[in-house]
Formats: structure tokens, C-alpha cells, sequence
């Protein structure tokens, strides 16, 4: 029967290790037996084409892989060669629509610039990391319909999907130099990316550069609801949910997921259940973590930053309950942040750490969803 996410942490005692075995020793990592380490240098995020192979955009470049990563060739024409697409992955999400359409939503680095005052706790009025989509209708041979979502400073965001309606929702967040803190809403296009539509922004409230509502993740209900989770520093996660496909988001409440002040990746999977991916609020293997802030103009109230622990669990019931997390990987003093999930296969899922983003090699794992639910 699967049980509640509950805040506190369940203690328990365990020393690192980099190898694949039951119980771990005094090694920097460890990572859980029933995984198996993926030999591949690509992060994500990923698009399965209608062969089964994989897409994936490297800086300008859309590349096509047929052996799982191992190796890749670049097809089509360059997105844009003024774009900086080299830090699509958390920064940047693309998908192939049901149509066959190849949809990137991205932030443009071009002109990138972020300054806090420290002594006002306020973002300087230069900053700049715009939101943007461009799309193509022939597997990234030409490149259309590119346009603006956001101006001013947006950052990362882990939500791209099409609905069962056909409409593409993507969940984003941006800083307000007004409230002086980070809001999010989401985009939404139904004629598959030529134009967007936003909804109402979400305001948590607090102030700092890292503070308010942030980096959100989006999943579609059984219902045709849909579910975004995010990033705040409360300890949790909170939820926000749509009724009329992103438009409007009218229900804005906690989660019982505790959560450390790092986002999630929500998916749902082809056995219908929903796989959550995150950090949370404290370690199992070194308890309550420290609520601290990195300077004064980070955050209203002190957040844990653990990321030493990346857990896993599962809802069959949208998120009204979940499995018991379960750490399947952890690295002592590092961070195992920003998680990417993609289902390789039906039941067969690539989950990925892609924080620090200069992780070489990244944090690569292949497990059976079998393996890891009661």
C-alpha cells in the first residue's frame, strides 16, 4: 500500500561507496544495486523518434543516436547559430508532438546577464536571460515560428509536455525585479508552437535571489487536469493545478513531499503511475540537515540545500500517495541535482544528475520501475 511522503526524515545509517552492492563502504558514492550505470555522455533531455531511436540537442545542433547514446550523428540544419543551446538540459526542453513536429523551448543566453545588489536585495535592472521557442516541421532541416515567451531574467525550468488534447504546456519561472523574488506560470500553445499563450503567474512570496516560486515540473492527470509541482524553500514542494489545460491555475497549495531548495522531475510513466525524482529535505544517512542560507539576500527563511541524496518514488493515484522514497544514489559533499528522467522503454527509466552542470562523466542510471515499486 503506498504511503504518505511525510516531513520528517526517516534516519538511517549508511556510509558511501562508488560500487554497485548492498551495502556501501567509505567511498565518495554509492548508488543502489538495482541500478546500472548508463555508458553514455549525453544528460538529456531526450525525444524517442518514431524508429526508436534518439534525438537530442547539442548546442545548435540536433543529433540522432540508434545505439542508446553510444554514439551520435548530427542531422538537419544548425537551430540557430546565434542561439546558445549548448545548456539545453535543464535550461532548455524540447519534444516531438504528436504531429511529428520537433518544439524547443529554450532560454537564449545571448546577451546573458545577472547582478544582485547585495545591499538593496534586489536584482540589477541589466539582468537578462530570455525565454524563448522555435519549432520544425521537417526533423530540423528549417527552423520556424522562433519567438519570445519572456523577456527580462527567466532560469531553469523541468517542464515540456503535449496533453491528450494535443496541446503543448510548458512550466517556467521568472524573476520579478519588482517583488524581487521568483514567479511561475506556464505557456500554452494548441497549434503545436506557431504561438503561446500564458497563464496567471504563482506567487509564493519571500525575497532574495534564490526565493519565492521556482523551477516547476508539469504532468497531465487521468482527469485531463493538470499538476505542476515547485521548487520553494519551505521544506516541500508545492502544487499547483490547472483545470483548463494550463490556462488558469487556481488551486495553489503545499505538497506533504518534503523537499530540499532543488527542483523535481515529475513523469508519468506507460504504466499509467506517476515517478518522482528529487532531493529531500534531510539525509537518511546523516539526518536533519542544516537550514542554512548562502548570504543574506538568498532567501527569507533558512533552506536546506542537502543534494547529497537523489531519492525515488511513485504514485498509482496522481500524487495523493506515494511509495516510500527510496535513495538510489548519493555522493558524500557533492551535489546529485537538477534530475532528469526519461523512459527508454516501457518500465525501463534513465534517470540523470545534471548538477554541476560540468559533471564529467554525468550521473547516468539505468533501472527497471519493477525493481522499485512494492
Amino acid at each position: 500500500m503506498p504511503k504518505n511522503i511525510f516531513l520528517s526524515a526517516i534516519c538511517v545509517v549508511l556510509v558511501a561507496s562508488n560500487l554497485l552492492s548492498d551495502e556501501p563502504s567509505s567511498t565518495a558514492q554509492w548508488v543502489d544495486q538495482r541500478c546500472t550505470t548508463l555508458p553514455i555522455s549525453k544528460d538529456g533531455p531526450f525525444v524517442l523518434d518514431a524508429d526508436r531511436s534518439l534525438l537530442y540537442l547539442d548546442g545548435p545542433n540536433l543529433m540522432k543516436s540508434s545505439d542508446d547514446g553510444s554514439s551520435w550523428n548530427a542531422i538537419g540544419s544548425k537551430v540557430d547559430a546565434k542561439i546558445q543551446l549548448e545548456h539545453v538540459g535543464h535550461v532548455g526542453q524540447f519534444l516531438l508532438t504528436n504531429d511529428g513536429k520537433i518544439v524547443v523551448v529554450y532560454l537564449d543566453f545571448d546577451g546573458y546577464k545577472f547582478e544582485w545588489n547585495d545591499a538593496t536585495n534586489e536584482p540589477s535592472p541589466e539582468c537578462k536571460l530570455e525565454l524563448w521557442s522555435i519549432c520544425s516541421e521537417d526533423r530540423g532541416v528549417t527552423w520556424t515560428d522562433k519567438q519570445q515567451l519572456l523577456a527580462g531574467y527567466n532560469a531553469d525550468f523541468m517542464g515540456l509536455i503535449q496533453t491528450s488534447s494535443g496541446n503543448l504546456v510548458a512550466s517556467v519561472d521568472h524573476l520579478d525585479p519588482d517583488l524581487k523574488r521568483w514567479i511561475v506560470c506556464s505557456f500554452v500553445s494548441t497549434d503545436q508552437g506557431k504561438t503561446w499563450s500564458r497563464s496567471n503567474w504563482i506567487d509564493l512570496g519571500g525575497r532574495g535571489h534564490h526565493d519565492g516560486a521556482m523551477e516547476p515540473t508539469v504532468v497531465e492527470l487521468r482527469d485531463g487536469r493538470l499538476m505542476m509541482l515547485i521548487r520553494t524553500n519551505h521544506d516541500r514542494f508545492w502544487r499547483a493545478i490547472s483545470t483548463d489545460g494550463g490556462l488558469n491555475w487556481r488551486t495553489i497549495e503545499a505538497t506533504n513531499i518534503d523537499a530540499s531548495s532543488a527542483p523535481a522531475w515529475l513523469s508519468r510513466l506507460e504504466s499509467g503511475r506517476l515517478a518522482l525524482v528529487w532531493n529531500r529535505v534531510n539525509s537518511e544517512r546523516k539526518g536533519e540537515w542544516p537550514k542554512t542560507r548562502r548570504t543574506p539576500s538568498f532567501s527569507l527563511t533558512a533552506a536546506s540545500w542537502h543534494r547529497e541524496e537523489l531519492s525515488l518514488a511513485f504514485s498509482d493515484d496522481d500524487g495523493l500517495n506515494w511509495t516510500e522514497p527510496q535513495v538510489i544514489a548519493y555522493e558524500d559533499q557533492g551535489a546529485l541535482a537538477y534530475p532528469y528522467l526519461f523512459e527508454r522503454s516501457p518500465g525501463e527509466l534513465w534517470i540523470f544528475s545534471r548538477f554541476p552542470r560540468k559533471r564529467v562523466p554525468p550521473l547516468a542510471l539505468s533501472l527497471k520501475e519493477a525493481d522499485f515499486v512494492p
